[in-house]
């Protein structure tokens, strides 16, 4: 990395996306800053964002002028582009497909299902609008599903997702399962709380990613510690 100028990463630590590359930049001591764009103020939508990213969406790495966005393709490129434990993005063929298999799935899966339960539980309560609870109810039982393939497909027995050392794909799926917020009912929420194999592998993941992991969701934590303040999260 010697010669390289510090990455810049645009980033909204309310997204878990973003804490995911913020926690492989720290744990893998990437030079780097941060840009912070608050989507809830719509700085993702100004002129200048738009250039970066037509797509208005976070996060974006930019690199020696070269720019990049979706979480999944920076992940990659840091992982290739940088001297990183191999262990994170495997160079031998079939251990790197366990890892984009993974991750090509995450997206319409784990992450679209959790941050369903978002949607119902805290987003439309605190826009006035109250849950519909079939709808409620489908959104659980597909994140039920989702969480029996995580666990029976990917995990099986091994320590994690793609075998005996972290990777990319525990990075991502982590993000999306640390319980962040309140539900409507101003109770925190844990979706892995009946499922003592995934809290294991989500207790291993914290552990191997140490400090970084905490640095990355100070901003979560803070919310979360005003929503249990006030018994709501509205």
């Amino acid at each position: 990395m010697a010669g390289r100028q510090a990455v810049k990463a645009y980033l909204d630590l309310v997204s878990q996306a973003c804490r995911a590359m913020l926690i492989f930049l720290k744990h893998n001591k990437i030079p780097h800053t941060v840009e912070n764009i608050a989507i809830r103020k719509g700085q993702h939508k100004t002129p200048a964002f738009t250039k970066l990213n037509p797509m208005q969406k976070l996060p974006v790495l930019e690199d020696n002028g070269f720019v990049l966005t979706e979480s999944d393709a920076i992940l990659k490129y840091l992982a290739t582009a940088y001297n990183v434990p191999d262990h994170w993005y495997p160079k031998l063929p079939e251990k790197r497909a366990r890892v984009d298999e993974y991750t090509a799935w995450n997206h319409t899966n784990t992450h679209i299902n959790t941050s369903s339960i978002f949607l119902h539980e805290v987003l439309l309560p605190c826009m006035g609008q109250p849950t519909n609870p079939e709808n409620f109810e489908k959104v659980l039982a597909d994140l039920d599903g989702t969480l029996d393939k995580l666990e029976n497909m990917f995990l099986k027995n091994q320590p994690f997702l793609c075998g005996d050392d972290i990777s990319l794909a525990d990075l991502l799926a982590v993000c999306e399962l640390i319980p962040t917020c309140l539900s409507s009912h101003g109770l925190e929420m844990d979706i892995l709380k009946d499922r003592p194999k995934l809290l294991s592998w989500r207790n291993r993941v914290q552990s191997a990613l140490s400090d970084s992991f905490d640095e990355a969701h100070s901003v979560v934590y803070q919310i979360r510690e005003k929503f249990t303040a006030k018994l709501s999260p509205c």
